[in-house]
């Protein structure tokens, strides 16, 4: 292992979680209307299905990568989303999470992490469903994999590039 924690050679692919690995559909309600209830959407998440495409994606990348898991979920929900990782059998991998308070488009926050990571090894993939994101991502030089298995959900959109928080 380097010093930054990953093993000599091998590249990070990085993934996201809501709407690649979990199917964040059951909660979006809490969203969808004014006042939007952001407690109750976090917490739900504990209860997301596994998408099986995700799941394929991701252990096929965990061969001959370092993962990275890379959401606008906010640093609170860190307990409940290594929880969640662990009891879905998602392989072991770094978790990144939005700063608290950290309001910025979710196209901002990843294309900097992204770049973060680069400064450490490569980053080879990038695995989004975030077309705002997977587009940023792609301007910054980074190799993409669109997750289009889950419907563009429009309230996770404005969540993710407008309101800032996830």
């Amino acid at each position: 292992m380097t010093a930054a924690g990953v093993s000599r050679g091998r590249a990070y692919a990085v993934i996201d979680i809501d709407g690649v690995l979990a199917d964040v559909r059951h909660r979006l309600g809490h969203i969808g209307n004014q006042p939007r209830d952001w407690d109750a959407f976090f917490a739900a998440a504990v209860d997301d299905p596994l998408l099986d495409e995700g799941l394929a994606v991701a252990q096929r990348l965990a061969t001959d990568h370092e993962v990275v898991y890379l959401s606008g979920r906010p640093e609170r929900c860190r307990g409940d989303t290594l929880d969640w990782l662990r009891d879905n059998a998602l392989p072991p991998g770094r978790l990144m999470l939005r700063r608290s308070g950290d309001r910025r488009p979710a196209s901002l926050i990843k294309t900097e992490a992204l770049l973060d990571l680069a400064s450490q090894a490569p980053v080879s993939m990038l695995v989004d469903d975030d077309p705002v994101v997977c587009a940023a991502a792609e301007a910054a030089g980074f190799p993409v994999f669109r997750a289009t298995w889950m419907a563009e959900q429009p309230v996770l959109r404005r969540a993710q590039e407008v309101d800032g928080t996830t």
